[in-house]
């Protein structure tokens, strides 16, 4: 008999599911817009949520007619002014009480919009860096979400299909991209305290 149990592998988004990492990215990227004077909504910043950086500043600067602005040099900038930070980064424990939960029981993977670096510190700072059997970020995948690529990758590297992942995520984005994935989509902004 085939089994049947579900899910066979948990996926996460790292900021603002695992980590509680939203505001301070917001922080940064005030610094940042400000000194290139470029403008940036509060609200369109969370709207944006898994989208890289070097992504964003390329929209807006094309919307605001700023060609002079260099999204690799914009990204290395707000990443040091996020980083300046890094102390004041808390878990989501609602979600990482999920991980825990399943550590050692499913293959569970990270699938996020931020860099390598970004991600791997983050998840370093929370202590739970060793939990995860694929951690997948912007620099592995050639479109982001909310297209499907960040998923499928995370459950490809766990050896395990679509249908049986579990995925969880903070943004209307990030949800579009694990339907798009064929995987079950949990919004955590329904039961943690932040929502």
């Amino acid at each position: 008999m085939p089994d049947t149990s579900f899910p066979r592998a948990l996926i996460f988004d790292c900021d603002g599911t695992l980590a509680d990492t939203m505001p301070i990215h917001w922080e940064a990227w005030q610094e940042v817009s400000g000194r290139h004077g470029l403008n940036f909504s509060e609200e369109r910043f969370y709207a944006l949520g898994g989208v890289p950086t070097r992504d964003i500043v390329r929209v807006l600067a094309q919307e605001q007619g700023r060609p002079d602005l260099d999204p690799l040099e914009f990204a290395r900038e707000k990443e040091e002014a996020y980083f300046r930070r890094f102390e004041h980064i808390g878990p989501v424990e609602e979600v990482v009480s999920i991980a825990r939960e399943h550590r050692g029981r499913l293959p569970m993977g990270v699938a996020s919009g931020g860099s390598k670096q970004s991600i791997t510190k983050v998840l370093t700072q929370l202590g739970i860096v060793t939990w995860f059997g694929a951690i997948v970020t912007n620099e592995d995948v050639v479109h982001q979400k909310p297209a499907p690529d960040i998923f499928l990758e995370a459950a490809r590297r766990l050896g395990v299909e679509p249908s049986y992942c579990r995925a969880y995520e903070d943004t209307d984005l990030g949800m579009e991209a694990i339907r798009a994935a064929g995987m079950e989509a949990v919004d955590i902004r329904h039961f943690t305290r932040s929502s």
